[in-house]
């Protein structure tokens, strides 16, 4: 079994949420919990693509900020942005000031707006590769076969900044993968919301 991290209220968790002060409701409230809305999905594939090269910590610690600066990840306002938003956003101390990232989010919003007109939702598209069977143990490798499968079928549709190992940390976060380690209290948890 996983080594674990004894919450403050004496609980086992996974061992990660003890790493910083700002995991803890982030593991107990969002992380592996299904998600199905498109807005909520936008933003953590491209929260996911910042995060690329970087620790999920200075993400989430910027996370509103991120949202400020994308209209909350409303992905019809983010397709409408030009080279002047590019810019303004390479000047907002806020966010991960990356210009091949800042682009990505635009061109993966333009790219979203295409998909919900194809396949109904975003939701719809992603969770086509949940797995049917998880054959590792939870967080013991950082891509699957459907995240490659996953990864693909995006950069086929024209979507940037989405590799295997992105789409794998994506697909831990939104639900698609129940990756709580085994013992955790809030892995059964999830596993209740999931069905």
């Amino acid at each position: 079994m996983a080594e674990l991290f004894q919450g403050p209220d004496g609980q086992p968790r996974c061992k990660w949420c003890g790493g910083a002060p700002e995991f803890l409701a982030y593991h107990d409230n969002e992380w592996g919990f299904p998600v199905r809305d498109d807005q909520h999905l936008f933003e953590k594939i491209c929260l996911e693509s910042f995060q690329s090269g970087l620790s999920w910590r200075t993400i989430l610690t910027k996370r509103e900020n991120f949202r400020q600066a994308f209209k909350q990840f409303d992905f019809y306002q983010v397709a409408e942005f030009t080279e002047q938003d590019v810019e303004r956003l390479l000047q907002d101390a806020g966010i991960v000031r990356h210009r091949g990232k800042i682009e990505a989010a635009i061109n993966n919003a333009k790219r979203a707006v295409e998909m919900v007109a194809q396949e109904g939702s975003l939701a719809d598209f992603f969770w086509q590769y949940e797995p049917q069977t998880i054959v590792n143990a939870p967080q013991t490798v950082s891509t699957s076969e459907e995240s490659i499968a996953l990864s693909k079928a995006l950069k086929k549709r024209g979507w940037k900044f989405v590799g295997p190992t992105t789409v794998y940390a994506f697909m831990q976060a939104m639900g698609l993968i129940n990756d709580h380690s085994e013992g955790c209290i809030i892995r059964q948890t999830v596993e209740q919301t999931s069905k």
